[in-house]
């Protein structure tokens, strides 16, 4: 009979640094976003429209409000300033600023200059849309159902609600971000209005 040698203990294997590259990067990218994220105001985001047309694109209405028309970027451009809201009925940012957007289409001074506002019903049903604007109050001249968000992508909405100040000529002259407030309607919205209708 033989003896065996004895087998060498296994020696514990060390993780290659490698694995843990994913991590760091990972880590990295959280701190840049939550960094970005907390950072200045979210209404000052860049939108590569500025100054360009709106692009094309054909809304239905919402179904079940048979005398409130779809629009298309064919309404944009009859020489009249036009707010497109973006907004929907899940929202909760779109009911706290429904009652400025409310204001706006009420503004004497406003109509007076012709000046429009049009909704854009975002990823939203139809029920639900005609639940919210029946119990908050209807602003929109037209609402256009972008049940699919494609529209809203073209327009590179980041989220809603987002408000667009469109000029007569179809382009989009300023683009507001977020909830409008009070501040934001005296210091952003209507200067945004004022400029476009220059």
């Amino acid at each position: 009979m033989t003896a065996t040698a004895p087998r060498p203990e296994a020696k514990p294997t060390r993780r290659p640094l490698l694995v843990f590259v994913p991590l760091t990067v990972f880590a990295a990218l959280a701190v840049l976003f939550v960094i970005r994220l907390y950072s200045g105001d979210a209404s000052l985001l860049p939108s590569a429209l500025i100054g360009r047309e709106v692009p094309p694109f054909a809304l239905p209405p919402v179904e079940g409000l048979p005398d409130k028309p779809g629009f298309s970027d064919a309404d944009l451009h009859l020489g009249k300033v036009t707010l497109v809201n973006v907004f929907a009925s899940w929202c909760v940012p779109c009911h706290q600023e429904h009652e400025l957007i409310m204001r706006l289409s009420a503004d004497p001074a406003l109509s007076r200059a012709g000046v429009r506002l049009f909704g854009l019903a975002y990823k939203d049903d139809p029920a639900n849309i005609r639940g919210f604007l029946a119990e908050a109050g209807d602003p929109f001249a037209k609402i256009g159902a972008d049940r699919k968000g494609r529209t809203a992508i073209d327009f590179g909405v980041y989220g809603v609600p987002e408000t667009f100040v469109v000029k007569g000529d179809g382009t989009i002259a300023y683009r507001f971000v977020g909830p409008i407030t009070e501040e934001s309607y005296r210091e952003a919205i209507l200067p945004g209005i004022e400029k476009a209708l220059r």
